[in-house]
């Protein structure tokens, strides 16, 4: 019995640390990238990093302790791509005033429980095949890190099945951690890190954003945002955790991105939402029943980063994207199969691919997602051309 709660504290640590470096870098550039799009100021973007992580961690700690799951929290990558073409018209207060605006819609929408309503109503096949598009980057990135850290990503692979294989290795150390070790050593030998950016101190030092409300930002930026947090990363995380096993609290997750939303914005930070891909690596290994351990792990990480977000991001910064994509692509490599799965081996196939494809081209439409517009172009062809599967799956039958 002590040797199994070992190995699931250590997958525990293993998928915390892995979803932690996986939001912490990759995400991070996006972050930087967009707001220096937008044109925000330094302290601007400083700002809304602490947001971003170390509020996110917060909400992160609170949701898996108070639920018993991982309930990974995070900020909308896809609302934040919205800013830097509405701040070429607008002003960065009258943005945030659309956040704030967002938060409480979220909020009202998740405790009226409509969202709960819909998502019951949308067939788990259909938002298997969006989950699949989605995370099918992630998992070539397995491959073409091999283009640009040829030798990292051979040790880090050949690590990863090492500790597969061997039974005996992998319940010591799980194979992401151990390719996650292996990975970082090659990296500083091979001299694969990036030099370090210059020093902007220690602590984060938050400013609270001012809104702003106009007609203009809240037709161009609330729907927009409010889709892509429910319709897109909310339904990618529910499904990977229900895929796992788990029952997602969907109304408390939801009022808690509408909530959370606001302390966010009044940083500077973009929405909060269930983060799909995070999930995805907090249920990729060990028992079920210890998953959430590992989203306290990852939500921990996330407060210090959040506080120390100045120095931190210089690190985070310097390593390879490639080998966290790398790492993350390993971690969801089970997922990404279960996705797969669920989405094509019952009902409504035809709907789960034309959800993949529809994902998987990633041509947004009035600003909203492709994974949106392939769960919604998906259902309309299951119920012209699969009408008997439809209504069985959303009758649960």
């Amino acid at each position: 019995m002590l040797a199994s709660s070992e190995g699931a504290l250590r997958h525990a640590f293993s998928n915390g640390i892995t979803a932690f470096l996986f939001a912490a870098t990759g995400s991070l550039a996006i972050l930087i990238t967009v707001g220096r799009g937008g044109g925000l100021a330094p302290a601007d973007i400083a700002s809304w990093i602490f947001g971003a992580y170390g509020l996110g961690g917060l909400l992160t700690l609170w949701m898996c302790w108070r639920y018993r799951q991982p309930l990974g929290m995070a900020w909308t990558i896809p609302g934040a791509l919205l800013l830097p073409p509405a701040l070429d018209h607008l002003s960065f207060a009258e943005v945030i005033g659309a956040c704030w605006v967002t938060g409480i819609l979220m909020a009202v929408l998740g405790a009226s429980g409509v969202v709960n309503r819909v998502m019951s109503r949308v067939p788990m096949p259909i938002v298997m095949g969006m989950v699949a598009g989605v995370f099918l980057p992630f998992g070539l990135r397995v491959v073409t890190a091999f283009g640009e850290l040829p030798a990292v990503a051979a040790i880090t692979l050949g690590t990863f099945v090492l500790f597969t294989v061997l039974p005996a290795l992998g319940r010591r150390v799980p194979p992401v951690l151990a390719a996650l070790i292996a990975g970082v050593a090659a990296t500083v030998l091979l001299g694969g890190m990036q030099p370090l950016g210059a020093s902007a101190g220690l602590l984060a030092q938050p400013r609270l954003c001012a809104p702003a409300f106009s007609v203009q930002a809240m037709l161009e930026l609330v729907v927009p945002m409010a889709v892509t947090v429910l319709a897109i990363q909310n339904a990618q995380g529910f499904a990977v955790l229900q895929q796992a096993g788990h029952a997602p609290p969907v109304r408390a997750v939801t009022v808690a991105c509408g909530l959370g939303s606001l302390p966010f914005a009044a940083v500077g930070s973009v929405p909060t939402c269930l983060a799909g891909p995070v999930s995805g690596i907090l249920v990729s290994s060990g028992a079920r029943e210890s998953h959430w351990l590992g989203g306290l792990v990852c939500g921990g990480a996330m407060v210090l980063f959040g506080l120390f977000a100045p120095a931190a991001t210089r690190f985070a910064l310097a390593l390879p994207i490639a080998l966290i994509g790398l790492l993350g692509g390993l971690a969801m490599l089970r997922v990404l199969q279960g996705a797969f799965q669920s989405a094509f081996r019952g009902r409504c196939p035809l709907g789960a691919l034309v959800a993949f494809v529809v994902t998987v081209a990633n041509v947004p439409i009035l600003s909203i997602g492709a994974p949106f517009w392939g769960l919604v172009f998906a259902f309309v062809a299951s119920a012209l051309l699969e009408r008997e599967d439809l209504r069985a799956a959303v009758q649960g039958q």
